[in-house]
């Protein structure tokens, strides 16, 4: 990521959690950048960058949100099926 602005790293951000519907986490590993980073261009910085992209963004982010205790659930559950 480095060489591009704060700004572009957003646009690039919102996209790649648009198309893959994936987690700020995920998003972080993939680019290289914290999860504060990820969340703050996302949920702050976006907003003044692209309005329109940030609510698709927001949408998403409410998504994995709702299901992340599910995705904890799954975790914990093939984690210890293994252990019999």
């Amino acid at each position: 990521m480095k060489g591009i602005s704060i700004e572009e790293r957003a646009v690039e951000l919102a996209h790649y959690i648009i198309n893959t519907k994936d987690t700020v986490r995920g998003a972080a590993i993939k680019f290289g950048v914290s999860k504060s980073t990820v969340h703050k261009d996302v949920s702050d910085r976006l907003v003044k960058i692209n309005p329109g992209l940030a609510h698709e963004v927001r949408e998403i982010l409410d998504e994995n949100k709702a299901e992340r205790h599910i995705r904890g659930g799954l975790a914990t559950k093939l984690k210890y099926s293994h252990k019999k």
